[in-house]
């Protein structure tokens, strides 16, 4: 709403559907009337003020036209220039309007189903006889205009609302620089506490008064502190707390320094202590070994020993002796070792009757033992087959036959059931087993000695044993015979060794991996090795399955591992690493391991390194090898990789590994 001396309210709000009140003649607003019988409106929140008659849908407008006004117009007239305002058209302008809005006043009410049009034509006096007639077009607001109060009518319930500016507010032009902000329009308060007064009065002695001083206290001023002796003060009693701080500090550090240093030593001397036991349990084991040899690996040490103690008996013969002396000490040298020899050869016979009664019930065993696999939760399940329980019950009676010292009842019981169970079959051999048996008994019923019994108990042994092997009565052995029982089998897998002329089976032959042809077989290696090399192969053995038993657990399918033989990794230690760790130089074969140079690719001899168990472990704990070695230790390993490579080139198993890794 809007008010002058000579002005009055211009409202041309588009289907508000309320009546707007009309300026005073005294240009006071409507709002400002003192009639009681008119009710004040107070605008509310932006966008929420609506009248129960239908506000909703009759929001405020700006001032733009003149309502009502087309009644007396002209279809003809003429535009307002831009720059030219209402206002100057005439002094007459408002007086007729101001006329027509008072008929609304006067009782006439709008109705409700009128619609604003978009063009009105306004006759406008420009002098005392003229009249333009004004088109004046209606502009569409596009958005909701806020309410800005007004009055009610009680009697007649018409409302009466405060109009604005005609038309759209200018939007401000952006200058780059942000005017709002919550930080300024944000209230920070802060809380002071302050010290109010306090007034106080005392009371002294005078005329007429008498007050006490026996509760008083004299005060004597001290010495007066300045700021500076009071910070220096501080100062001294700071250096001070530092002072004993530092020392309980340095008290602990050099505590926790002393625990680290004893715990360090003896963890040290435990690790000195497990590796001097070790070393004494493996001298020890080696020195057992020596004495009662039982395996292959305990004889090639004695053959080994035998070695090393004639090359130095013939060197200081050769140092200390010269002519008939000389060829006198050499004959007996070689009458000594003809007689270890011989030693030996007594202790290889003994082990090998207990390793062929081993080799037997490890046989019985594999046949009798039950079928097995794990299940989804990573349970062993086992199942006992026929096979299986055919085996088992043959290998506890070929465990009973062979038992000695047993009483001759229960004796007399194992080969009555001996008896029925070879009597299934009838067989040339099984009447054979069961006249042995009744000869056993008839001499036992006679009361001969156990030792002349022996002979008798070996054959029957022997011929159940024959018993065992044919797979018609025991069907599980078929598969672990070397010599199949079906003569087709025997063209398959079978190969012919020119040293001892023997047929045997690929197994029995060792193949190196730069090998083209089938050479010699294990047992003739051993044999020539025993004659004349005499070198032990059991630390390169152990060396070999601890590196395949590494390989495995990385579970990335190495290949290359399972390919190189015994003499290849020899040649790999003893020509490309020369027998000794690359770091510590250490020479001893039984604590060098190898393991991969770069752990994120499969082992091979261009990917290795010959380390004890220690450096190992240390090792493979590296991520990062060129900031963990040296540039000249990396290009002396690198040198060796290079040497591994162009020996193992000329293998046509490992060529294609090598090619491969290349063009990765």
């Amino acid at each position: 709403m809007e008010d002058a001396s000579d002005s009055f309210e211009v409202v041309t709000s588009e289907g508000s559907g309320a009546e707007q009140s009309p300026a005073s003649p005294q240009g006071e607003a409507v709002g400002e009337a003192e009639d009681p019988a008119e009710e004040r409106l107070l605008p509310e929140s932006a966008c929420t003020a609506q009248s129960e008659e239908g506000w909703d849908q009759q929001s405020p407008s700006q001032n733009s036209v003149l309502p009502e006004n087309t009644a007396n117009g002209t279809e003809t007239a003429s535009t307002i220039g831009d720059n030219e305002k209402l206002r100057e058209t005439g002094p007459d302008f408002d007086e007729s309007v101001q006329s027509e809005n008072q008929t609304h006043f006067l009782g006439e009410v709008i109705q409700p189903d009128y619609h604003m049009p978009d063009v009105l034509t306004v006759s406008v006096q420009t002098g005392s006889d003229s009249f333009r007639d004004v088109v004046v077009k209606i502009e569409r607001p596009t958005y909701n205009k806020p309410f800005l109060g007004g009055f009610r009518n009680v009697s007649t319930g018409v409302e009466f609302h405060n109009a604005g500016s005609q038309t759209k507010p200018k939007k401000r032009p952006d200058k780059g620089i942000q005017l709002f902000c919550k930080e300024t329009q944000t209230v920070k308060e802060k809380n002071k506490s302050q010290q109010t007064r306090n007034t106080t009065s005392t009371q002294m002695t005078k005329i007429g008064l008498y007050v006490s001083n026996m509760t008083d206290k004299l005060i004597t001023p001290g010495k007066y502190f300045t700021a500076e002796e009071y910070h220096k003060c501080r100062l001294k009693a700071v250096i001070v707390l530092q002072k004993y701080f530092r020392r309980w500090h340095a008290i602990n550090l050099v505590q926790n320094l002393k625990e680290q240093r004893r715990l360090r030593l003896a963890l040290e001397a435990q690790e000195e202590l497990r590796k001097k036991k070790e070393k004494e349990d493996k001298l020890r084991r080696e020195y057992e070994k020596k004495l009662n040899p039982k395996t292959k690996e305990d004889f090639e040490l004695l053959y080994h020993d035998l070695e090393l103690w004639m090359q130095e008996e013939t060197e200081r013969i050769n140092r200390t002796l010269t002519g008939a002396e000389r060829k006198a000490a050499l004959c007996t040298l070689l009458e000594e070792e003809t007689q270890l020899i011989a030693c030996i050869g007594m202790h290889k016979l003994d082990a090998n009757v207990e390793n062929r009664q081993k080799a037997i019930f490890h046989l019985l065993g594999k046949c009798a033992q039950p079928r097995r696999w794990k299940a989804y939760d990573g349970k062993i399940t086992e199942m006992s087959t026929k096979n299986s329980l055919r085996g088992k019950e043959l290998l506890e009676i070929y465990h009973s036959i062979s038992t000695k010292d047993i009483p001759k009842d229960e004796r007399t019981s194992v080969l009555l059931t001996l008896k029925c169970t070879v009597k299934e079959h009838e067989c040339k051999l099984t009447q054979e087993i069961v006249a042995l048996i009744d000869r056993e008994v008839d001499l036992m019923s006679r009361e001969v000695k156990e030792c002349n019994l022996e002979g008798l108990r070996k054959r029957i042994c022997t011929l159940f044993l024959q018993y065992i092997k044919i797979p018609e009565f025991n069907p599980g052995v078929a598969g672990l015979l070397k010599v199949p029982h079906d003569p087709l089998k025997l063209y398959k897998n079978v190969y012919f060794c020119h040293s001892c002329e023997k047929y045997l089976a690929a197994t029995e032959f060792l193949l190196p991996a730069n090998s083209r042809t089938i050479g010699r077989c294990r047992p003739c290696y051993q044999l020539d090795n025993e004659a004349r090399q005499r070198e032990a192969y059991l630390k390169y053995r152990l060396i070999l399955e601890n590196l395949r038993k590494s390989e495995v657990d990385y579970q990335d399918d190495s290949k290359i591992v399972f390919l190189v033989q015994l003499p290849d990794l020899q040649y790999l230690i003893e020509n490309v690493w020369n027998c000794q760790s690359a770091l510590s130089a250490c020479s001893d074969l039984y604590d060098l391991v190898m393991v991969r140079w770069d752990k994120q690719h499969e082992w091979s001899p261009w990917n290795t390194i010959l380390l004890t168990k220690e450096e190992a472990d240390a090792h493979l704990k590296i991520c990062n090898l060129q900031k963990t070695y040296e540039g000249p230790f990396i290009y002396r390993i690198e040198q060796k990789h290079i040497r591994a490579k162009k020996y193992f080139s000329q293998i046509p198993a490992v060529s294609s590994f090598l090619h491969r890794s290349n063009n990765g």
